[in-house]
């Protein structure tokens, strides 16, 4: 019986290929296949090009299609599918790094593969390699403490605009990731907080074309960058 392989879920950072931890690196230059996640509009994938100084000629790269559709039943499917092709490449015996960007626990692709193996595979072999969040590059990038002493911290999305920053009382410093879409509702939550006097955009952190912007208004009048964070405090 051909003994099972292992899946690596592998976080690559925000985008510096030199973020990547010496664990990562040696995970994806000994893994057999590379997995990574993209839109089905498309077959780029940022986390390989971040990845690819380690990643061996030799070692076939599978771009797994992710449809943009908020159809419940479209994803669930996808993501089911991607998992079992995955599984049928650890039933080969062959050991699988999943590439994904930031670290894969925090508003990452691999958690949906993750929770999709337990069903289309219980019991296989997953190990999770952490990875770099794009905001502690961008806080490391400003030489600004995220938090200190006895404060707190919000992680969050503003993909849909700036609901959760203001249904939260007592926190005095806010990490907005996918600040791209509804910057002007994040920007009034933001005020509505009194977070807006010491909020600083990055685009871009740590790749070509890295942009800081600290008069965040300045995001309302320009085409939105999806890879647009926000820091913001009290």
């Amino acid at each position: 019986m051909t003994k099972t392989g292992k899946l690596f879920g592998v976080g690559v950072g925000p985008g510096d290929p030199e973020l990547l931890t010496m664990k990562a690196v040696r995970v994806i230059k000994t893994a057999d296949v590379i997995f990574t996640a993209a839109s089905s509009k498309n077959a780029y994938s940022l986390a390989v090009e971040i990845a690819a100084p380690y990643i061996s000629t030799d070692v076939p790269v599978n771009i797994l299609s992710f449809p943009m559709t908020k159809d419940v039943r479209t994803v669930e499917n996808a993501w089911v599918e991607n998992a079992r092709i995955i599984a049928d490449t650890l039933k080969k015996g062959l050991n699988a790094a999943f590439l994904t960007l930031g670290d894969p626990m925090t508003y990452s692709t691999f958690g949906y593969i993750l929770k999709k193996m337990n069903c289309v595979m219980p019991g296989a072999k997953i190990e999770t390699i952490p990875g770099i969040t794009s905001f502690h590059a961008a806080s490391a990038r400003l030489n600004r403490i995220l938090v200190e002493g006895e404060e707190s911290l919000l992680v969050t999305s503003g993909a849909f605009g700036g609901d959760r920053i203001r249904n939260v009382d007592g926190v005095e410093n806010v990490a907005i990731v996918k600040a791209y879409k509804n910057i002007k509702d994040i920007n009034q939550a933001l005020k509505d907080a009194g977070l807006y006097n010491k909020s600083v955009a990055v685009a871009k952190c740590g790749r070509d074309r890295e942009e800081i912007i600290h008069d965040i208004c300045e995001l309302e009048n320009r085409e939105p960058d999806y890879w647009t964070l926000i820091l913001a405090s009290k």
